[in-house]
């Protein structure tokens, strides 16, 4: 029996527990990759509806501005009303709109259910935009100059040549967008 050999075939327990730490340290990482991997998805998904909420304001704001009529708006440097006339698609009515910044720090549209509403005639609230710093509004007169108010006088037209819109997200973001009503 001297040629048969008595050792084992097998693995050693020590290097069953190499084998264990590196398979740990593999899966610990691969956990904290995955983990990085989801925030970075909330985190984009966060920022897109952001984007989208801010893209949808302005394109309301635009479309409002454009349709807006010759009758007289009050417009201050931290809100506009105005009336404005239907869409072409029939999609809404003619009616008394404005834009301020409410306590909660949103962007507020006040729609009234008419064109020139009643003054007892109370408005309806829409959240347009929320987490908002800042919402300034200026407005270009007859000879190009921006101002914080319209109408300054009693001789200026029903409505401005443009408006100059400003918004400071909570988050910082600065957007600033210019609307032409002529």
């Amino acid at each position: 029996m001297k040629g048969i050999s008595t050792r084992r075939h097998g693995f050693t327990l020590i290097e069953l527990m190499a084998a264990l730490l590196i398979l740990s340290l593999l899966a610990l990482m691969s956990f904290r990759g995955l983990g990085a991997v989801l925030d970075a998805r909330e985190h984009v998904s966060q920022e897109a509806e952001k984007w989208r909420s801010v893209a949808a304001f302005f394109s309301r704001f635009q479309r409002d501005v454009q349709l807006s009529a010759p009758r007289p708006m009050l417009a201050a440097a931290r809100r506009i009303e105005f009336s404005r006339f239907a869409a072409a698609e029939g999609i809404d009515a003619p009616r008394r709109v404005a834009y301020s910044l409410n306590d909660n720090r949103e962007i507020e549209l006040l729609l009234w259910p008419a064109f020139e509403p009643a003054p007892e005639t109370q408005p309806s609230r829409y959240s347009l935009l929320p987490a908002v710093a800042e919402f300034e509004l200026q407005y270009l007169g007859s000879e190009l100059a921006w101002v914080d108010a319209w109408p300054r006088t009693e001789r200026d037209p029903p409505l401005p040549q443009a408006v100059r819109l400003r918004v400071v997200l909570a988050s910082g973001e600065e957007l600033v967008r210019v609307f032409s009503l002529k």
